[in-house]
């Protein structure tokens, strides 16, 4: 499939965390994609359920670059009690 065919979203993971007891409700999402000038970036977007929360984009030279640091950052998360959704 030519290149201009896909779809600019590499890899996609939204991790979510809810205790109701502490009243948490949080999401976090990691989005590795290309710009329109071919750059690979790691896209962060994170906050409250139901809100559009912040969002912070890391720019890395190798697609396989973005996976490793999306995998830390989602390792990280799960110790912290964050789930796959």
């Amino acid at each position: 499939m030519p290149d201009e065919l896909r779809s600019p979203i590499k890899h996609h993971l939204v991790l979510h965390r809810i205790d109701p007891e502490q009243g948490i409700r949080r999401f976090y999402s990691l989005m590795i994609e290309h710009d329109l000038f071919g750059t690979i970036r790691l896209v962060r977007n994170w906050g409250r359920i139901g809100t559009n929360g912040q969002e912070k984009a890391e720019e890395f030279a190798t697609v396989d670059e973005a996976g490793q640091a999306l995998e830390a950052i989602a390792k990280a998360k799960r110790r912290r009690g964050y789930r796959d959704l």
